[in-house]
């Protein structure tokens, strides 16, 4: 697909990620695996005002266009994609929800099946780095290896999937488990979970069944 075209796909997903209530303002960052590096949304500018030209090729070294500024975040998603070499796309967004329970410092419970489709038996929290960090990158590259979403401590969500689409549907998901949770834990504390065992089953279901979008 060519660079172009990532791009607009690029910012529709910024547009829908607002239009869903997953974001305030320029706060989350999108990107797309792209010929050895990827292409990511600029710093500080508001998504409506974005255009292809704006969208922002780093090489993997790290390097970045001469005359564009990327997103602050670059470096964690250069390690989401270095971690795993299944992901083409990166959704982080500072959900009201998903950053609630980030500030708790926990992890999003097997409250239902469905935290399956990040790849475990929970969303795990990375530990808090300042952002745009070396060290946050380090983080997330750890906790990323063995889920497709996690939390980011005193932040908010990352979500990483075969495409854009995929990932803004994981991210909305993990967004709703984060609502429910938080609705639970003022009447519950622990909540109560569904068994590892059946967490790995649905991992395996979602392999044939659950979303299915291609691009």
């Amino acid at each position: 697909m060519g660079r172009t075209t990532l791009a607009h796909e690029i910012i529709a997903t910024c547009l829908e990620m607002t239009r869903l209530g997953l974001n305030q303002g320029t706060a989350g960052n999108v990107s797309v695996r792209y010929q050895g590096g990827m292409l990511i949304t600029p710093s500080g500018i508001p998504y409506e005002q974005l255009t292809e030209q704006h969208i922002v090729f780093v090489d993997g070294q790290g390097h970045g266009e001469t005359d564009k500024i990327p997103s602050s975040e670059w470096r964690f998603h250069q390690a989401v994609y270095q971690a795993r070499p299944d992901a083409n796309a990166v959704v982080h967004n500072h959900a009201v929800n998903c950053t609630g329970v980030s500030i708790l410092n926990r992890p999003i419970p097997a409250i239902h099946y469905m935290i399956a489709a990040a790849g475990g038996s929970d969303i795990p929290c990375a530990p808090y780095a300042t952002f745009g960090s070396r060290a946050l990158s380090e983080h997330v590259a750890a906790a990323i290896k063995h889920r497709k979403a996690i939390l980011l401590q005193h932040h908010g969500l990352i979500a990483a999937e075969d495409n854009l689409a995929k990932a803004l549907w994981l991210a909305h998901e993990v967004e709703v488990l984060a609502a429910l949770y938080l609705k639970l834990l003022p009447i519950i504390d622990p909540v109560p979970v569904l068994s590892n065992d059946e967490i790995a089953r649905v991992v395996e279901k979602f392999k044939t069944y659950g979303l299915r979008v291609e691009q």
